[in-house]
Formats: structure tokens, sequence, C-alpha cells
């Protein structure tokens, strides 16, 4: 298959075999509570090594399981390559333990119609990690489901407005199917357990009020809060947009929480949309 985006991080940041990632996402999903909500319109899940960030992506995920979506939508945050504008991988596939995941190419394209900031580029998606690492769960629970892979590159005000009216705009045009937005976010990063958490618990606070506006200025006060803070910005305010009304932080929790290493940690939230 043409334009199939090669694993950057299988056998590091996750287990490279099939069945030992199978085991690993299972023994994930089954550590996670069930809130028993119905299917999610979106969720926000973290992106580090799965063995540090998995056991909170998986309160998210364990929502989606059960559901029949028709494709879902990944954003993510940028950490090699500065840009301008959201970087969309624009057809073909993306190769896991699992197999290609396909890319959802007529919502791809109908995405892009929306706004002239959504670019075909394809270096900032070469290293990066924040897309990839949703795919183990994806790929685990939702099989053959294809995708929307999107990177942001400068992660300002405007253009998460301009993705997040985009998204709302094409999933709303697309009657009869169920898409999934999924913002991927790391919270702070390297702070001492302590700060970390009061840096944390802001961006929990504004993700509980459901408010994308309260959260940009936030970040854009202070961007520790959040290297996805961009992508969950304009996950939200699709959301809102498409008709939602109520988002639940699900789980926090902290790198030091599995290394035992509280004096520089990364933290961890998951949460999603109704």
């Amino acid at each position: 298959m043409k334009d199939v985006r090669p694993s950057a991080v299988a056998g590091s940041w996750y287990p490279g075999g099939q069945g030992r990632l199978a085991e690993a996402v299972d023994a994930h999903l089954a550590a996670a509570s069930d809130s028993s909500r119905s299917c999610p319109r979106a969720i926000i899940a973290p992106h580090a090594g799965l063995m540090y960030s998995g056991p909170v992506a998986a309160y998210a995920y364990k929502l989606v399981g059960p559901c029949a979506y028709t494709a879902v939508v990944l954003v993510g945050p940028s950490h090699f390559v500065g840009f301008d504008g959201v970087s969309v991988w624009p057809r073909g596939a993306w190769e896991t333990p699992f197999g290609a995941v396909p890319v959802a190419e007529p919502l791809v394209a109908a995405i892009a119609a929306e706004s002239s900031d959504i670019i075909d580029y394809r270096a900032p998606h070469a290293r990066e990690h924040s897309l990839e690492m949703q795919l183990p769960f994806v790929a685990r629970l939702l099989p053959g489901v294809p995708i929307v892979p999107l990177v942001m590159g400068y992660q300002r005000r405007e253009t998460a407005h301009a993705l997040g009216d985009a998204l709302a705009r094409a999933v709303a045009s697309r009657a009869g199917e169920r898409i999934l937005l999924v913002a991927s976010s790391d919270l702070s990063h390297y702070e001492d357990a302590r700060v970390a958490a009061r840096l944390d618990a802001v961006v929990v606070r504004h993700v509980k009020a459901f408010d994308a506006d309260s959260l940009m200025e936030a970040l854009e006060r202070e961007p520790r809060h959040a290297c996805g803070g961009g992508p969950m910005v304009a996950v939200l305010r699709a959301a809102a947009q498409l008709g939602c009304t109520d988002a639940r932080p699900l789980r926090y929790a902290d790198s030091g929480d599995v290394s035992g290493d509280k004096s520089s940690v990364v933290g961890y939230m998951s949460a999603a949309v109704w």
C-alpha cells in the first residue's frame, strides 16, 4: 500500500509484537473502572510510553470499546517540527503491531476543505508519538475503523479555533456516521509532583467545566500546563458545537506513580465528552 506511515516508537514506547501489545493494552483496560456511560463524542488521552500513560488512557478508551464508531479523528501536538497550522496525513494507512490502520480519506478531505490551516505536510508525522500512542488502544478496540491523523504546529488560539470549527462543520455534515474525536495531550512536564498537581489541576478544572475558552486563556498565561493544549481546545470547541454539554475528567496520575520518582514527573489526564 502506498502512503503507509511506519511506526516510530513501536518496540520502545510500547511493545512491538502483537501478542505482547495486546496483553499490555488489555491489562490496562481491565484495571480501569467502568463509569457505565454511553459512547462519548470525544475523549482526551495522554501519549507517554504505554507503561506510564496507558493506565490513565485506559479509563477513556474503556468507554470507547463497546461503541460502533465509523472513524476516529486524532489531534495531537507536534513535538519535533515547528510550523503554522495543522498537518494532516491525507491517505494510505498507519502501521501498528495489530496491522495497518487505514486513513479515512473522504473524512480527511471533508475536514481539510473547511479550513486553509489544515495542510498536507508529512514531515511533522515522521517522528511524532502523540498520535501513534493512541493507536494501540484504537487498533485493539476498534479494528478496521479508519483514522484522521492531525498534528497541530504552533498552538495559537487562532489555529485551535480554526481546527475546532472545521471539525465541527465536517462532522456535522456527515449524517449517519459516528465519529470519535480524540485530543492527545500530556499535562505538565518534569516538575516536582506537588507542583505538577497544582499546574495540572488548572487543566482538569477547565475540562470539567467544559470551557474551551477558559482553557485557552490558561494555556496562554502558562504554557507549562500541557503539551497538547491546542488539540484539547480544538476538540472541546468542536464537541460543544456538535451539541455536547458534559465533559468529565476520568483519571489523573503522574509518571511517578509508575516509576516511584516524584521529584520530576509528567502529568496525565483522561476525560470524556458527551
